[in-house]
């Protein structure tokens, strides 16, 4: 990956614009009552929307958030590829565990609302939407960023950022953590960041999914 692909000023318009509207968003949702997560997918999409705009606008690479239309297709199977590895070495470490006494169904279920509508909008909002919108964000922007000062610092600091709004301030987000790690990796690798959103994507489908067995 070229160093220096995002600039400075694309940097601070970017989070300048996600922190605009996470506020409008959380001021229009304040109070109120009921699942939000219709509106939650609507902000996300329009974040993701700007985020493209902005990197088209003032980046003069086409390549600098891996989005180049060469590398879609090829991006996509590579990360179906990067999955089936990822699932593989989760499959084994859940057998570990179970092995050892541990359910870890248990470590990774999430809560699903009651109603089949409900459970559609949270796979699409959870599964597709918000990690395309993230990937974008902190492996595009942010990874892409701070990779002139090398891939291990921009691993870093791109993980972090990417694991602090999942921090509850009770319990280690392991998932992101390991997640955010898996996502940067494959980003620099493979060098499309279809990559890292297909397994994204697919990872936390999987996950959603396996509440139905836990």
């Amino acid at each position: 990956m070229e160093a220096n692909q995002i600039t400075l000023k694309t940097l601070a318009i970017s989070i300048a614009a996600v922190f605009a509207m996470e506020t409008v968003f959380r001021l229009a949702i304040s109070g109120q009552a009921g699942s939000h997560l219709p509106a939650l997918g609507i902000i996300r999409c329009m974040e993701a929307l700007s985020l493209l705009f902005i990197a088209h606008r003032f980046e003069k690479n086409p390549n600098a958030i891996g989005l180049s239309r060469s590398k879609i297709l090829p991006g996509l199977v590579r990360g179906l590829i990067w999955s089936v590895c990822f699932g593989i070495a989760a499959g084994v470490l859940f057998s570990v565990l179970f092995a050892a006494g541990i359910n870890p169904l248990k470590l990774v279920r999430t809560p699903l609302p009651p109603a089949p509508r409900q459970i559609f909008i949270f796979f699409l909002v959870g599964g597709v939407i918000g990690p395309i919108w993230e990937e974008i964000f902190f492996r595009g922007v942010i990874f892409g960023f701070f990779r002139r000062w090398g891939v291990y610092a921009a691993i870093l600091i791109s993980t972090a950022l990417f694991v602090l709004p999942h921090y509850d301030g009770r319990h280690l987000p392991l998932t992101q953590i390991v997640g955010g790690i898996v996502f940067a990796i494959a980003y620099e690798k493979e060098k499309s960041l279809m990559v890292p959103v297909s397994i994204h994507c697919l990872g936390n489908i999987a996950i959603f999914s396996l509440t139905f067995v836990s």
